[in-house]
């Protein structure tokens, strides 16, 4: 059965796990070096109560994580958020991204937040379904801006406006 729940300090070896397998097998992200523990604690220490970070865990086992990341650093964007759901290789295709991203909008949403951005590396048409599934529209596509697996990579950017 699949907890949602607040991702604490011991689940980060698990959280660091999942995303260096992303930045190693996938454009998900475009860092291009494993993170070591004492990065994920520094990226870690910017999440809490405006900016949740939440786990999936199944029978004690972290399968998968979301979080909210602010959209830009200028106060005009305040109510603006940048989404990231991650999930392990062998719970991928489980249902766990919907369960997730329904969590993550409705955090969003008690959170008074407006718009909730996603970021999709192009190609990657399972985030997409996923994204569109929830409502997210497409808004717009940068074109070659991340350069990793030795090709260019656009991103493309869906938004689901939370207020109306």
């Amino acid at each position: 059965m699949v907890h949602i729940r607040e991702a604490g300090i011991d689940d980060l070896p698990a959280i660091l796990e999942i995303y260096n397998e992303a930045i190693r097998n996938t454009t998900a992200t475009f860092d291009l070096k494993e993170q070591s523990l004492e990065e994920r604690k520094i990226w870690y220490s910017k999440y809490g109560e405006k900016h949740p970070l939440i786990v999936a865990d199944i029978d004690g086992e972290i399968a998968g994580y979301s979080c909210i990341s602010p959209f830009r650093e200028k106060a005009a964007y305040d109510l603006t958020k940048e989404l990231s759901i991650y999930i392990a290789p062998n719970h991928q295709g489980k249902g766990l991204g919907n369960i997730l991203m329904e969590e993550i909008i409705q955090r969003a949403k008690s959170l008074d937040y407006h718009v909730m951005i996603g970021g999709i590396t192009g190609g990657n048409e399972a985030s997409v379904r996923l994204h569109k599934k929830f409502g997210f529209q497409f808004a717009g596509a940068f074109k070659e801006v991340g350069y990793k697996f030795d090709q260019w990579q656009d991103v493309h950017f869906y938004q689901l406006i939370l207020q109306k």
